[in-house]
């Protein structure tokens, strides 16, 4: 095998990083498989902690647990990472409860809580409203954690006030993050002003967002996103547009994602013919329309009842596809409204030509979209003699309601 052949010219970390990266590529049981093959000398805590991690990231909590009592029985080293794994694995499943006993364990094994720990114990105890918790948790951490001190603890302390509609003690915690932002980290400001923004600070998102422009030579096109997505959220569409302007008569690329938040807002004010007159200024600099801007669009037109310019907006979107590769799919709720506004018009072939657009995103169109389909052709008056085979065709069940009306409908 792979790993017997070549193993012994791997170091232990470059396996645990080979398998992570085939869980990424691959799947889970290609990991597993890399992990047996290893020679034993290689199954340590390092590669057994990278399985373990794996398991975590893919929510699979009981080969998680499994795998790391066969970590302790094997006497096994284990550090923070691996604890910190299933805490954040206990955090995502809705069980915050169980970091507790981790930690717990964690100190009576003599294992250090680094930075990720607190954290994550930390939004832990915010998800069962343990506030009080909380600052036990950062009371501990600066007695005994001078490393993990640092201005992503403070992001994180932050957010969990905000959440909490803790807005003095946030500003605190935000105060804290600028003191620890002495490398005027990117992330760190971005965190500023997005926190400010929750909090409805303008005035602090605005110092903040002066300060990172005199950090850095220019300004990255994730930091205007991140700045003028936080003005809009305020209101504040004036300043939006200003901040707007500057990047676009700078910018090298011009980014839809930033375009595609204003589009988002002028929809938002009603003001469509400001946001078709950035959509085409976009295309006239390079950028196209993504699945997001025919979004934007597509909730406008619905919202305002003209079901043919939305349809228009799904079939591009469609068309444009995700940015990722993957196919763009409208929501279950865009479709039922496209789909009972046919009906209630009667427009049978404006149905039938929505149900080709969806076959085009999806490889099978539900029986919620032949339900409504069949509604439309009894609500028109129209019969469809080939209906029955459809349905068979693409294994659809439909309700005894839409059986009845089939009936009706499906006259050779």
């Amino acid at each position: 095998m792979m790993a017997t052949k070549r193993g012994m010219n791997k170091t232990v970390s470059d396996q645990a990083i080979h398998l992570d990266l085939v869980a990424k590529a691959q799947g889970i049981p290609a990991a597993e498989n890399y992990f047996v093959d290893l020679p034993e000398a290689l199954k340590n805590h390092i590669t057994y902690g990278a399985l373990l991690n794996c398991y975590c990231k893919e929510l699979m909590t009981e080969k998680a647990e499994a795998l790391m009592e066969k970590m302790k029985e094997l006497n096994l080293p284990l550090s923070s990472m691996s604890y910190n794994s299933l805490m954040t694995l206990y955090t995502k499943i809705g069980q915050p409860e169980r970091v507790q006993e981790i930690i717990q364990e964690m100190k009576s094994c003599g294992v250090i809580p680094d930075s990720y720990t607190y954290n994550v114990w930390m939004r832990a105890l915010a998800a069962m409203n343990d506030i009080s918790g909380v600052e036990r948790v950062i009371e501990e951490l600066k007695r005994d954690a001078e490393d993990a001190d640092d201005w992503t603890t403070y992001s994180n302390i932050a957010s969990i006030y905000v959440d909490a509609g803790l807005f003095e003690k946030a500003e605190k915690a935000l105060k804290e993050l600028e003191k620890r932002n002495a490398h005027r980290n990117l992330s760190a400001f971005q965190f500023l002003i997005t926190l400010y923004g929750r909090m409805g600070n303008l005035h602090e998102v605005y110092r903040i967002w002066r300060s990172l422009r005199l950090s850095f030579h220019k300004t990255a096109n994730i930091s205007y996103l991140n700045m003028i997505q936080v003005l809009v959220n305020l209101k504040d569409l004036p300043g939006a547009e200003k901040c707007f302007r500057e990047w676009e008569s700078g910018c090298s690329t011009y980014d839809i994602r930033i375009a595609n938040v204003l589009i988002g807002a002028y929809s938002k004010e009603g003001l469509l013919e400001k946001a078709l007159e950035l959509k085409e200024r976009a295309r006239r600099r390079g950028a196209k329309p993504n699945a997001k801007t025919w979004e934007i669009f597509l909730d406008y037109y619905l919202k305002n009842g003209d079901t043919k310019l939305a349809v228009d907006c799904v079939a591009n979107a469609i068309s444009t596809g995700r940015g990722d590769g993957r196919k763009w799919v409208p929501s279950s709720e865009t479709i039922g409204t496209v789909m009972r506004h046919f009906e209630q018009v009667k427009y049978v072939d404006g149905a039938e030509g929505f149900v080709e657009i969806l076959k085009k995103a999806v490889d099978r169109v539900g029986e919620e979209v032949f339900e409504l389909l069949i509604r439309t052709y009894a609500a028109a008056g129209r019969t469809s003699p080939v209906m029955r085979r459809r349905l068979k065709m693409e294994k659809v069940e439909v309700s005894d309601a839409s059986k009845q009306l089939l009936e009706v409908i499906s006259v050779e």
